[in-house]
């Protein structure tokens, strides 16, 4: 029965009390008010009812440096202790417990702790992670408390979980933390053995057999090995046997188990099923026996000592081997170029091997002659491949596509040379020549011809300017097609061969359905492909045509430039074009009209009239640019600086219009090669593009506008206008100082 609530009847609490503080609750947090004293006690530090202070983290002393907090100062900083506890076993006759060695490990930054030990082969129990990380409270009555630093040492026990843990040793860092912090670190101390592990240790060396089994070690061989094959080109002669014939086959002897494998090399339509294997992956006796029984071929042989067979017998290992079949297989030093192999009854010889092969052999044995044995014969069975003869319907290359399958394909086209030769831009890739008939009627004497092949597909117009009064209707004289070369059957079995673009040069006269043309010019974009492509059009290559007229002129400098001298009255140098037109006829009267004007191209005198301005030329540039509004000329050259390896501040043309091509710059090419043409340069022909993109900045440099004139594409082409682009004047002393070098001057 309780007391009734009364005066003298209650007792209170605050007697003898003196401190009645209160704990500040409510404050700021990042600008907001919220209760920040969850974890305060009550007046006078007494905990308030139901609450459970939180267990305080480890204080480390201040020291010198940055104010941080633990979980920054100690990031990934850990005591690492060694430490056992032992584990009771409960009805064993063996063992009564069992030690079990583990690591401890206590996170600093938060003061975690971990327990693992270490897995232990064959050790039956459950290894790795024991207690997972996280803070671990002290055993009761400080269950409201748990373990930080100050709880480790040396010799220490600590119990996590009820189990007991010693610590015995620790790594260096933790001793030298711990002694930072001001503790006297005892002695590291060695765990105790464990009865058991030693009884299992001392029952397997018990168990070791007195008269051990033979061992047959090849790891090593595959170690050594592993991947590495011989391979040999056979040869069976199988014509003894009914409808057998030769066969050719592939021997593969792999080094890393010694075993043989042989392919078979089945040609094309010779009835065989194409099955490449003949002998399946394995070791090849040498001599062929009959089939063993189960249990005849085995590693070891035994002695029957005494008694019957089976329970109750005794026998003994046969050290000797005495009853013991052996199989002789085939290995590398069996296989030789020239050799012959039984395999299983088959005769098969070794004809030649390949390099590696070689040198496995030229190493190991010291091998070194490897003559193959010829053993392919002659293709006699094998017979050429015939189409029939063209019909006359569609091309030829359609009507051969019929030919080669049940299921006709359209001809291929070469899509990659389509897409490189077609138009892009101002490149037209088409070559356009001036022509006349060769003919000897005085109606078609006169008539000129605009002759144009079409590189992306060889393909060929000729087109007919039209004359008024001429009495002839000009126009497509014919359609834009493949034309074939004159003097060939018309139905045959073969493909006809057509004109290619190396056909074509001035001076040469071509065929075109039972027309005859001659070539007697082209325009400047047929001219300047054949000469920027030298290498496949070899009448417009200037250092073939310089070493044939250094061949034929021979070791005569002297009256060669006595031979151009008297040609020239005013001593200057030049010559005009038909001047050197006669001369060259006269040198070498073999020599082609595409050869001529391909080095007066080459040797041509500029004049005043031929060179660019280059301030127009800049005008034209910043013009178009500002008419596109680009701007973009920083990255210019950034992009050149990080070209410039070498930081010369110089690049060679291709590479500076790539790198314009590669911004979009929105120039044409024309004028990009013009420009090009004219920046300011080094010895080697590299050009400074500092200078050059400052000069194309109509932003920071500009010039006077002037109106740029795109040169308009004339279809309505008839020749070179002799009046204007037509070369005049000839350096011949370049000519001769490249033919028989610089005269040295005496």
């Amino acid at each position: 029965m309780a007391l009734p609530f009364l005066p003298g009847n209650s007792f209170n609490n605050s007697l003898g009390k003196t401190k009645h503080h209160k704990s500040h609750h409510f404050g700021y947090k990042n600008e907001v008010s919220m209760l920040v004293g969850e974890d305060k006690p009550g007046i006078g530090g007494e905990p308030l009812r139901g609450q459970k202070l939180k267990p305080r983290n480890t204080m480390y002393p201040s020291g010198e440096g940055s104010n941080v907090p633990a979980w920054v100062a100690f990031d990934r900083q850990v005591l690492c202790f060694d430490a056992y506890f032992q584990e009771a076993v409960h009805e064993k006759r063996e063992e009564q417990y069992r030690v079990r060695n583990c690591k401890v490990y206590f996170y600093l930054e938060d003061d975690s702790i971990q327990v693992i030990e270490p897995r232990a082969k064959n050790s039956g129990v459950p290894q790795g992670t024991l207690i997972r990380r996280h803070r671990i409270p002290k055993p009761a009555p400080n269950d409201d408390e748990c373990y930080t630093v100050e709880d480790f040492n040396l010799g220490k026990e600590i119990s996590l979980y009820s189990k007991v843990f010693k610590l015995t040793n620790c790594d260096d860092f933790t001793q030298n933390f711990l002694r930072k912090l001001g503790v006297r670190v005892q002695r590291p101390d060695s765990s105790p053995n464990d009865p058991y592990t030693k009884y299992r240790k001392a029952m397997d060396e018990s168990m070791q057999p007195l008269r051990p089994y033979e061992k047959h070690d090849t790891l090593k061989q595959f170690l050594d090995h592993d991947r590495h094959v011989l391979r040999f080109f056979c040869y069976w002669d199988d014509t003894d046997n009914m409808f057998g014939d030769p066969r050719e086959l592939v021997l593969h002897y792999f080094l890393a188990d010694d075993t043989i494998e042989i392919r078979e090399v089945i040609p094309p339509n010779s009835g065989r099923d194409a099955v490449p294997m003949f002998l399946r992956r394995g070791k090849l006796p040498k001599n062929i026996e009959s089939l063993r029984q189960p249990g005849e071929v085995t590693d070891r042989t035994v002695l029957n000592v005494f008694g019957p067979t089976g329970h109750g017998g005794r026998y003994i290992l046969d050290s000797l081997k005495t009853g013991a079949v052996h199989t002789h297989f085939y290995n590398d030093k069996d296989l030789t170029v020239g050799s012959v192999l039984n395999v299983w009854g088959r005769k098969i010889m070794l004809c030649d091997c390949d390099d590696f092969t070689k040198e496995y052999y030229r190493t190991k044995y010291g091998i070194a002659d490897f003559t193959d044995v010829p053993y392919k014969k002659d293709n006699y069975m094998r017979f050429e491949k015939e189409f029939p003869p063209y019909n006359g319907w569609g091309s030829e290359e359609d009507s051969l596509c019929s030919c080669m399958g049940l299921l006709p394909k359209p001809p291929k086209r070469d899509f990659i040379k389509f897409m490189e030769k077609d138009r892009r831009g101002l490149d037209s890739n088409v070559l356009r020549f001036l022509a006349k008939m060769n003919t000897t009627k005085p109606i078609d004497m006169d008539r000129r011809f605009i002759i144009s092949y079409f590189l992306s597909d060889d393909t060929i117009l000729v087109f007919e300017p039209p004359v008024r009064n001429s009495g002839i209707i000009g126009g497509k004289f014919l359609e834009r097609s493949r034309v074939k070369k004159p003097n060939q059957p018309l139905y045959s079995t073969r493909m006809s061969e057509y004109y290619l673009s190396q056909d074509l040069f001035v001076g040469t006269c071509v065929t075109f359905n039972s027309h005859k043309f001659v070539l007697i010019d082209a325009d400047e974009y047929a001219f300047h492909y054949m000469e920027a492509h030298s290498a496949e059009f070899s009448k417009s290559s200037i250092e073939s045509i310089v070493s044939r007229l250094g061949n034929i002129l021979g070791k005569t400098p002297d009256e060669v430039r006595s031979f151009f001298a008297k040609n020239d009255p005013s001593g200057g140098g030049i010559i005009t074009y038909d001047q050197l037109v006669a001369l060259l006829r006269q040198v070498n009267p073999e020599m082609t009209d595409q050869e001529v004007m391909t080095l007066a191209r080459y040797y041509a005198e500029k004049t005043g009239e031929d060179t660019v301005d280059a301030r127009n030329l800049v005008a034209i540039t910043q013009e178009q640019l500002r008419k596109r509004n680009y701007e973009g000329f920083a990255k210019l050259v950034e992009d050149c600086m990080q070209n410039d390896k070498h930081k010369t501040g110089f690049l060679d043309v291709d590479t500076v219009r790539t790198v314009f091509h590669a911004h979009h710059v929105p120039l044409p090419d024309d004028i990009i090669r013009a420009t090009l043409a004219i920046a300011p340069a080094n010895e080697k022909g590299e050009v400074q593009y500092t200078e050059l993109v400052n000069s194309m900045n109509w932003r920071d440099a500009p010039v006077p506008p002037m109106q740029h004139k795109a040169v308009p594409d004339d279809s309505n082409w008839s020749g070179t206008k002799q009046d204007k682009n037509a070369v005049s004047n000839i350096n011949y002393l370049r000519l001769l100082d490249d033919i028989f070098g610089k005269k040295s001057s005496s």
